[in-house]
C-alpha cells in the first residue's frame, strides 16, 4: 500500500503536453497548474507528497497536502534519492518519474515507480470518470424516465 509519493515535477511537466507547452511560455503558471491538477488528483486520499523540481525557489502556489522542494545548486534527482534514503520503509513510496537514473535508483531501494507517462494518463483518466460521475449523479430519475419514455 502506497503511503507516500515522490513526484520528479519538471519531468511529469514534460509528460503533459499542455502542460510541456506552456512550460516554454510561463514556467512559473505551468508549475501552478501541475500543484492544481495534482492537489485534484490527491484530494480525499490518505497519502503525502512531495513534488521536487530542479532550480531556486520561485513563487508557486503552496498547497496544504502537497510539500513542494526546489533543488537550488543541487540536482532534483539528487533530492529525489536524498528523500529515498531517508524513508524508513521505502516499500511504501511511489516514485513517478522518466529519468531511468531515479527509475533504476528506486528500483534498487524497493520503491513502487510510475513513469510519468503512466501516471499522467491516470491523473486525467480519474478526472474523466469524476467528471462523468457528476453528470449521472446530476440527471434525476424523473429525466432518465422522460428519456427512455417510460
Amino acid at each position: 500500500m502506497i503511503k507516500h509519493y515522490i513526484i520528479d515535477g519538471n519531468n511529469l511537466i514534460g509528460k503533459i503536453n499542455r502542460l510541456a507547452d506552456l512550460q516554454k511560455k510561463d514556467p512559473l503558471l505551468t508549475r501552478d497548474k501541475l500543484n492544481v491538477i495534482l492537489t485534484n488528483y490527491f484530494e480525499g486520499k490518505k497519502v503525502s507528497v512531495s513534488l521536487h523540481y530542479d532550480g531556486y525557489e520561485s513563487f508557486v502556489n503552496k498547497t496544504n497536502n502537497i510539500k513542494i522542494f526546489f533543488s537550488g545548486s543541487r540536482t532534483a534527482d539528487e533530492l529525489i534519492k536524498d528523500e529515498i534514503m531517508r524513508y524508513k520503509n521505502p516499500k511504501l513510496i511511489c516514485v513517478v518519474s522518466s529519468d531511468k537514473n531515479i527509475i533504476e535508483f528506486s528500483h534498487v531501494n524497493s520503491c513502487y515507480v510510475k513513469t510519468g507517462e503512466s501516471f499522467a494518463k491516470e491523473i486525467f483518466q480519474r478526472n474523466k470518470v469524476d467528471i462523468e460521475e457528476k453528470i449521472v449523479k446530476s440527471i434525476s430519475s424523473e429525466e432518465i424516465k422522460r428519456m427512455f419514455g417510460v
